[in-house]
């Protein structure tokens, strides 16, 4: 087993995000400014499955959108020079070029592969893609930004 560069608790203090909605487990790879391979562990537990869909459980394409953003979130905040605020959020503000090739389901480890592409007005884009067994389930093209609330 790998040793995460970042574990639970390590996410939990970078990201605003609680349960539910934490979607990253860990990080196993970590290139500031550059690139971040994090995990999720899809399991039956999640509370979505029961509503979608109780005869076939996959996870929401939103979601795994989401999990994406968050890894985005996470290599930002260790990408930037100055620690943002308290008060500051990273807000998802865009997706392009978003498609999803197969369904995640219980079970499945997925793997949450972003770089960062530019870095423009405070908007940081990114490509990113969502694995499941070496096969990329989703990918799109991100911006987020950060925000003080």
């Amino acid at each position: 087993m790998t040793t995460p560069v970042l574990d639970i608790k390590d996410i939990l203090a970078q990201l605003p995000h609680r349960y539910p909605f934490v979607l990253v487990d860990k990080v196993l790879e970590l290139e500031p400014g550059k690139r971040i391979l994090a995990q999720k562990n899809v399991t039956y537990n999640e509370p979505f499955f029961p509503g979608h869909f109780p005869i076939h459980p996959v996870m929401p394409g939103v979601l795994i959108m989401e999990a994406l953003a968050q890894a985005a979130g996470v290599l930002s905040f260790n990408s930037m020079d100055d620690k943002p605020s308290d008060k500051s959020v990273f807000y998802f503000v865009g997706i392009d070029n978003c498609r999803f090739k197969r369904p995640v389901v219980p079970g499945d480890v997925l793997m949450l592969d972003v770089s960062i592409r530019k870095i423009s007005r405070g908007i940081w884009m990114y490509q990113a893609k969502a694995v499941v067994d070496g096969k990329v389930v989703a990918e799109a093209d991100l911006m987020c930004t950060s925000r003080e609330v």
